[in-house]
């Protein structure tokens, strides 16, 4: 008698748990995916996994975004163009190096809820309001070629004041950059002042100011700290007070084309007349500005160009697939940015019957955690405010021996590594 009533209970028991079971929500039930705080990207069966680009690619500073354009083309190829089964697509749109071209770039994405993530921007003064934008909509963005040093953090626990939520960067910190170009004016040419000049981007007067900070340091004097403006072509008045204030060297990491007439106009004041004195940083490492004649015998801070197999056989693609080299400094960065954008995606990604789902707080997360990501750059490790890099700055000089600009980013003179962070 006790064993049938066990049975009975038992029997009961068993049938409240399956009536339990087919009543409980929904969301409940095991594999169905729930979207963190920012959301997610879903990509049905047959769709593709986008990614949005934005980069210089008309004007003065188009070699700049091309050459990071193309880079990512090859990782897409290297991918065979799909990603977990899906084909990969780009929309690249142009931020014009300037800050209205990252803000409508920016736009311009953001409105389109498919993109995963973005490579960019090219120049830092576009990164500012494209962040903004971007960081609203829980859109990640990481740079190859951003620098300055507002977008992440003075490197000593500091956050920048135009730092945002999901942004990194494969691109050193010009607060290394600026330590670099200093170290080498003040050690390797004897400097003992020096005049800055920026143009009130953010990359350009972050340099500009990391530089001075650093000369100092050194023991060195900035006899002047001094800026132009965008679209001036009178560089005259500049110059005279540039002379006035009897410098060594001259720091100016502005772009073309205001660059074009500094060291064109140059020429007229006996004190400036020795390139040798004429300092430009990688905004200027470009294949349109070496070839001013007036740019022989100056000196360039930028990233060092990688070394060893994996780089040669990029370059070897790049040639094939171009018809030429890399014509700027930041390809290699680009191209280590997006493959650590798809290995996140692959550890991220929820699968279900060919629909993938990408949380993206989840993304923004696993590539904040990066650690030790073997890429064409070196060994990259990301920090919390977005700087992932292995940075290595090379100083080299455009002389009469160098006639394309990888000659030119060939003829190095100094590299300088930073302390472990």
């Amino acid at each position: 008698m006790r064993t049938r009533k066990y049975q009975f209970t038992a029997c009961l028991i068993g049938a409240l748990a399956l009536v339990g079971a087919a009543c409980a929500p929904e969301e409940e039930e095991a594999g169905e995916f729930t979207p963190g705080p920012l959301g997610a990207i879903t990509v049905e069966t047959g769709a593709p996994i986008k990614i949005g680009l934005i980069q210089a690619i008309s004007g003065d500073t188009a070699s700049l975004g091309t050459d990071q354009v193309r880079a990512v083309q090859i990782a897409i190829d290297d991918k065979g163009g799909n990603l977990l089964g899906h084909p990969i697509r780009n929309q690249v749109e142009d931020d014009l190096c300037k800050a209205e071209g990252g803000t409508t770039a920016a736009q311009k994405l953001a409105a389109d809820p498919q993109i995963v993530a973005v490579i960019g921007t090219s120049c830092s003064g576009a990164a500012v309001p494209a962040m903004e934008i971007l960081s609203a909509k829980g859109v990640l963005m990481i740079s190859g070629s951003n620098t300055s040093p507002t977008l992440t953090s003075d490197l000593r626990g500091t956050k920048g004041a135009a730092n945002q939520k999901g942004y990194l960067r494969t691109a050193h910190n010009d607060i290394i950059q600026g330590q670099a170009a200093a170290t080498f004016a003040f050690q390797r040419l004897g400097a003992k002042r020096a005049a800055t000049i920026h143009d009130g981007d953010p990359y350009t007067e972050g340099l500009a100011n990391a530089f001075g900070s650093s000369f100092k340091e050194l023991g060195g004097t900035i006899s002047l700290a001094t800026a132009i403006s965008k679209g001036d072509t009178d560089m005259r008045p500049v110059l005279t007070e540039v002379a006035a204030s009897t410098p060594d060297v001259v720091f100016f990491p502005i772009f073309q084309p205001e660059a074009d007439f500094i060291v064109r106009q140059a020429k007229g004041f006996p004190l400036l007349a020795d390139t040798k004195k004429l300092f430009g940083a990688d905004g200027l490492l470009s294949d349109t500005f070496i070839v001013i004649s007036q740019t022989e015998g100056m000196h360039f801070s930028g990233p060092a160009t990688p070394t060893g197999p994996a780089y040669e056989e990029f370059v070897g693609k790049y040639e094939t697939k171009f018809g030429e080299k890399p014509i700027q400094a930041f390809h290699a960065h680009s191209y280590d940015a997006v493959n650590m954008i798809f290995a996140a995606i692959e550890k991220v990604a929820v699968e279900e019957d060919g629909t993938v789902h990408i949380d993206r707080q989840k993304l923004i997360d696993e590539l904040h955690a990066t650690k030790d990501y073997q890429g064409l750059t070196g060994t990259l490790s990301c920090d919390e405010f977005g700087d992932c890099a292995d940075p290595k700055i090379d100083i080299v000089q455009n002389t009469a021996g160098q006639r394309t600009i990888d000659q030119v980013r060939g003829n190095v003179l100094f590299t300088f590594e930073p302390p472990e962070r």
